[in-house]
């Protein structure tokens, strides 16, 4: 089972290291996933707790109060 883990690691270790094009095509998709989640925590989920509450023991109300409703 060991040497089985060892041969695929080093399968794609190589494969990876001989790459040219392949590299600057991670790379791309590398990027646009981080701008891709950037861009989504900044629009789509804000932090509305610092938003609304000054401390955190007012933010510590206000979940326990949103997770004890019913």
């Amino acid at each position: 089972m060991n040497t089985t883990l060892r041969r695929i690691a080093d399968m794609y270790i190589d494969g990876f290291r001989n790459m040219t094009v392949g590299r600057k095509l991670w790379l791309l998709i590398a990027v646009k996933v981080i701008l891709f989640f950037a861009i989504l925590r900044l629009f789509f989920f804000p932090n509305i707790l610092s938003e609304n509450y000054d401390n955190d023991a007012d933010r510590a109300e206000a979940v326990a109060t949103a997770l004890s409703r019913e």
